[in-house]
């Protein structure tokens, strides 16, 4: 069934990343086509979000690490928490694609009674309250800790939102499409998506895709938690890499200095923020200050221009993606606030 469905939606699945052209799966080397057969397996059908990364290899695995280790590996956590934790953040950040797709999912899996505009009904008392620390981070209550895995989750969907904000359409559905077929399109996807999602995966099974790295200090909630340790380390350091690569000095540093001082919150409409910021870079780097502050504070203000200001440095699809890539996941380390200390657990391991 996976790879049938794959098959039948690649086209749409292409046709709906913008900005970058993705790899397909019958042109994709090793290290993409890895990744494409556990997407396969384990998701259930291509995910644009993920797909988007395929120009670089490196980064499509650093994503699929953090969104399968996070949501579709079995752990302690609910994938029906999961996914109310997805909905709330994917709302925070204004991102209708995830609403639509994680709202729909959340839909399937509570028996048709939430969606993700819905979140205060869930029926769970205590999905509801998880799902109010999903959408206020940085004033949730000091007295109650969640759990890791929460926590990943929460981490996964600030850095997609961003990325699919900049690489994808407002949703998943065909542009073309009939009005009247929306519904039956969207109720056909969530019963293949909460089927898929009732088959948690084994935790670690993407881990080899890239290389052992030690955990960053300021994602230390991981440690709680032996395999998302190893999979937030292994995407920290290639997201790291990469924008070392594509990402110049005087850029990293303006985008560290603002997200300092960030509440959390969108930037509203106005880009004139972004103007004001940038004066600070030498005119050749700001295309690439302007793209990576919007990526990471506002990356629903992300138009053609920005992207076409910015290839006129780089043009290369690998550049855009590294740029990005490691704006947004600066972004997730500054948005969540877990309040978690530390603590061995052997509830996953290795």
């Amino acid at each position: 069934m996976g790879r049938m469905l794959t098959r039948a939606s690649l086209p749409g699945v292409l046709a709906q990343v913008r900005h970058v052209t993705p790899v397909r799966p019958d042109a994709a080397p090793e290290p993409v086509a890895r990744v494409y057969a556990q997407l396969e397996r384990d998701f259930g059908m291509p995910a644009p979000p993920v797909i988007l990364h395929s120009p670089a290899p490196d980064l499509l695995a650093a994503s699929w690490i953090m969104l399968r280790e996070s949501m579709l590996a079995e752990g302690t956590v609910g994938r029906a928490t999961k996914e109310a934790v997805a909905s709330a953040v994917s709302l925070d950040n204004r991102c209708p694609y995830c609403v639509d797709v994680h709202g729909t999912v959340l839909r399937g899996l509570t028996g048709g009674r939430c969606t993700a505009e819905e979140l205060e009904n869930l029926p769970d008392p205590v999905m509801r309250r998880i799902a109010a620390w999903a959408r206020s981070r940085r004033t949730q209550e000091t007295s109650w800790r969640p759990d890791a895995e929460l926590v990943a989750v929460a981490f996964t969907f600030h850095y997609l939102n961003r990325m699919v904000n900049v690489f994808l359409a407002g949703s998943p559905v065909p542009p073309r499409l009939p009005g009247s077929l929306r519904r039956v399109f969207m109720g056909l996807f969530g019963l293949i998506m909460s089927s898929a999602a009732r088959r948690p995966a084994a935790p670690g099974g993407s881990l080899s895709l890239l290389p052992p790295a030690d955990l960053p200090a300021d994602l230390s909630w991981a440690r709680e938690e032996p395999v998302l340790a190893e999979a937030f380390g292994r995407a920290a350091t290639a997201i790291e890499a990469a924008g070392s690569l594509s990402v110049p000095r005087a850029v990293r540093e303006l985008v560290t200095a603002h997200l300092a001082g960030w509440d959390g919150g969108p930037a509203g409409l106005s880009r004139a923020w972004v103007t004001d910021a940038v004066r600070l870079l030498a005119p050749v780097h700001r295309p690439a200050g302007r793209l990576a502050l919007l990526t990471a504070v506002a990356a629903y203000q992300v138009d053609d221009q920005v992207v076409e200001e910015f290839r006129k440095q780089r043009p290369g699809d690998r550049a855009l993606i590294e740029l990005t890539s490691w704006a947004a996941f600066a972004a997730a380390r500054r948005a969540v606030v877990p309040g978690l200390s530390p603590t061995p657990s052997k509830r996953r391991t290795l």
